[in-house]
């Protein structure tokens, strides 16, 4: 394989591995980028299912195809791919974690023709527009990224022109096409899972405390439907702007008059310092942990959340620390340090790309970079466990469910590893 632009990078990683063995949405990404997911508070539930270390196998009506190995790439015509990161700027450190998770999955692969062409994006829209521009002109047959919202639209605003398909790492839902493809994290899949599984295990009747930004709009909507379906209500609501300190005086309108409630979980898609400040006040005013289940998304997959005391028992839905810690375990042991939480979402994308790239190459002339093998809906099993695109162009992934248990992440319901 070959590494545009970056020849020492990809030199210093061959001789370690032989040694060796814009918008609310953005904050989104922005909580994941630092979790050190390896941290002591992630404990695997010992009775949980692992996914199995992946091997290399064709599409079929039942299993998802796994991009891992290094089988079937021996002799295949070269392939052009960018990567597109902000490599300067205000999120370097992000984009070169990604682009060495990138460069990783390149050599478990062993696609000797992958040429992987890294552009800069300098983590501004200007900047990703002209990164995609350089490596179209270089012959990438697809992108992978950027990272950011702004980002994403100058560069589908210049790739679509030209035919060439864009995987994208951002969770702004609102760009995804049927050709702007976005793999970052996002919040329907984890809604719609913890809804569902709370509501098998009797919990019914929800109060909800929610920002009033795009993020806790969608999710709050997701929620009411899914807990519809699943035959749960919502009797009490809280919807406060982001970061309003005051949020905190309006808890105790949560409780009936006589000091009672009359639901026994609450729905806070809440992330950062404020869900410790809004869980205290649940506490505070009676609604303990054991009494009131805290309910949440994949912003509490964060060993700082994991801590707090009035978050003990609370449940969220998110990718199974099980499958990406073979990832986390290489990447260690070849860079020697922690890879960036998103950095799963370049490795993922990258090993993609060569799978799909060689399916074409069996079958014909040209990688199969289009539509049709993009949204195929048996989907991949990846570092964050089984994905799929959706024909919105919206990635789709089956998730565990956690737990926060005494300071660590419990996995208390394993992901599905097929869709």
């Amino acid at each position: 394989m070959t590494i545009t632009k970056y020849p020492l990078l990809i030199i210093c990683l061959f001789a370690v591995l032989t040694m060796a063995g814009c918008a609310a949405v953005d904050d989104i990404n922005n909580a994941w980028k630092t979790r050190d997911t390896s941290h002591p508070s992630y404990h695997p539930n010992s009775s949980a299912e692992a996914m199995p270390e992946a091997t290399q196998n064709s599409m079929t009506a039942s299993a998802p195809q796994q991009p891992y190995g290094n089988t079937g790439f021996e002799n295949l015509p070269p392939v052009k791919v960018a990567i597109l990161l902000p490599l300067s700027g205000h999120e370097s450190a992000v984009g070169h974690s990604m682009l060495q998770a990138a460069q990783l999955a390149l050599f478990d692969m062993g696609y000797t023709n992958f040429n992987l062409i890294p552009r800069d994006t300098k983590g501004t829209a200007d900047g990703a527009g002209a990164a995609a521009m350089s490596a179209i002109q270089d012959g990438a047959q697809l992108i992978l990224g950027p990272l950011l919202a702004d980002s994403v639209r100058a560069v589908k605003a210049v790739a679509k022109p030209n035919n060439i398909n864009v995987i994208a790492f951002s969770t702004d839902w609102a760009i995804a096409d049927q050709s702007t493809f976005m793999m970052g994290f996002m919040p329907f899949s984890q809604v719609d899972r913890i809804a569902r599984y709370a509501g098998a295990q009797g919990y019914t009747k929800y109060a909800l405390i929610a920002p009033r930004d795009k993020y806790g709009d969608i999710v709050t909507s997701r929620f009411e439907q899914t807990a519809r379906g699943s035959g749960s209500t919502i009797t009490k609501s809280i919807r406060f702007m982001p970061g309003d300190p005051a949020v905190i005086n309006q808890v105790s309108n949560l409780k009936n008059p006589n000091g009672s409630v009359d639901f026994n979980a609450v729905f806070m898609p809440v992330g950062g310092t404020q869900i410790e400040t809004i869980s205290s006040a649940l506490s505070y005013n009676n609604m303990m942990p054991a009494q009131v289940k805290r309910i949440g998304t994949g912003l509490w997959d964060d060993a700082r959340v994991a801590a707090q005391p009035n978050m003990q028992g609370a449940w969220f839905a998110a990718p199974s620390p099980n499958a990406r810690r073979s990832f986390e375990q290489k990447y260690m042991s070849t860079y020697g340090q922690q890879p960036v939480r998103l950095a799963t979402l370049a490795y993922d994308a990258t090993a993609l790309a060569a799978i799909l790239a060689r399916n074409g190459f069996q079958k014909g002339s040209t990688p199969d970079f289009n539509y049709t093998a993009l949204t195929n809906p048996n989907g991949f099993s990846g570092t964050d466990g089984v994905f799929r695109f959706q024909q919105n162009g919206l990635v789709e992934r089956a998730l565990a469910v956690l737990e926060l248990r005494g300071g660590r992440i419990v996995e208390i319901d394993p992901a599905p590893t097929r869709f």
